[in-house]
C-alpha cells in the first residue's frame, strides 16, 4: 500500500497559489469568466483545450468544473507547479500534462494533439521577451484549429498613459500593502513556504535553477498583441476584456 503520510495535499497548494495570485490580481476570476464565455461562445461546452504556461492547472480546474466534457492539456516548464498541478488532477482522465520550454521551437512535438478548440493562457507570457513572444504566437497559429481562439490574459499597460499608470499603480500596491498587513502571502512567501515542503522542496530547487528569481520579460500594451496574433495568421484578433493595467486578448483562426 502507498504511504500517503507525507504527500501533500494537493488541492490546498493549489488554492493557496490562487489566493497569492489574487493579491496581486483581485479581479483574476472575472478574466477567467470572460475567457471561458468567449470559449463557451465560439467552440461550444465541450472543448479540447491546451492550457499554456498551466502552472498548477488554475485555467483548467475552472474549465472543467464549468464545462465537464471539456478535456485539457496542460504544458509548462516549472516542476513545482507542474507536481501541484499533476497531484491535483490524478486520475482525471479529461486531464494530461507535459513538460516543455515554450521558447525551444519543437515544443509543440511533446504534444498529444495537433490541433486544439483553444489554447488558454494567464499571466504567464509577460515572462517572455517580445521576439520569442511573436515567435511563439505563430506556433500557436498553427496549433489552433480553424475557427478555433487563442486567448491571453496578461499585463497589458497603455504606455501613452504614464500618469494614469502611476496613479493605478500606487492605488494598487496600496491596496495589496494592507492585504500584507492582514497576513496574505507574495510570490517570496510562498516560494519559501514550498521550499520548506519535503515533497516540493526538490521540484522548488529546480525550479530557481531553471529560472532564477524571476525572469526578465516584457510587458506589451494590448495594441501589439492584436497585431502580432493577426500577423501570424488569426484572422481576427481584439481586446475582450480590460482592467486598468490588464487585458485579454483573444484571436480568431
Amino acid at each position: 500500500m502507498t504511504d500517503t503520510s507525507t504527500q501533500p495535499d494537493w488541492h490546498a497548494w493549489q488554492e493557496s497559489w490562487d489566493r497569492q495570485q489574487e493579491w496581486y490580481m483581485p479581479d483574476r476570476e472575472e478574466r477567467f469568466r470572460v475567457m471561458l464565455d468567449m470559449v463557451e461562445a465560439l467552440v461550444g461546452p465541450a472543448p479540447r483545450v491546451l492550457d499554456l504556461a498551466c502552472g498548477t492547472g488554475s485555467i483548467t480546474a475552472r474549465l472543467l468544473s464549468r464545462f465537464p466534457a471539456a478535456t485539457s492539456v496542460g504544458v509548462d516548464l516549472d516542476p513545482a507547479l507542474l507536481a501541484i498541478a499533476e497531484g491535483t488532477f490524478a486520475g482525471d482522465e479529461r486531464v494530461r500534462f507535459v513538460t516543455a520550454d515554450l521558447t525551444d521551437p519543437g515544443w509543440p512535438d511533446r504534444l498529444p494533439d495537433t490541433s486544439y478548440d483553444a489554447v488558454l493562457t494567464a499571466t504567464a507570457l509577460h515572462w517572455m521577451h517580445s521576439g520569442p513572444l511573436a515567435e511563439l504566437y505563430g506556433r500557436l497559429a498553427g496549433l489552433v484549429r480553424e475557427g478555433g481562439v487563442f486567448m491571453n490574459a496578461d499585463h497589458m499597460p497603455d504606455p501613452a498613459t504614464p500618469r494614469i499608470n502611476a496613479a493605478e499603480r500606487a492605488r494598487r500596491h496600496a491596496v495589496m500593502d494592507r492585504a500584507k498587513e492582514r497576513g496574505a502571502l507574495d510570490w517570496a512567501d510562498w516560494w519559501g513556504l514550498a521550499s520548506e515542503d519535503p515533497v516540493l522542496a526538490g521540484p522548488t530547487a529546480r525550479r530557481f535553477e531553471i529560472f532564477g528569481e524571476h525572469a526578465e520579460g516584457e510587458t506589451m500594451p494590448l495594441e501589439w498583441h492584436v497585431r502580432v496574433l493577426r500577423e501570424s495568421g488569426f484572422a481576427e484578433a481584439r481586446g475582450v476584456w480590460r482592467s486598468p493595467s490588464d487585458a485579454v486578448v483573444l484571436a480568431l483562426r
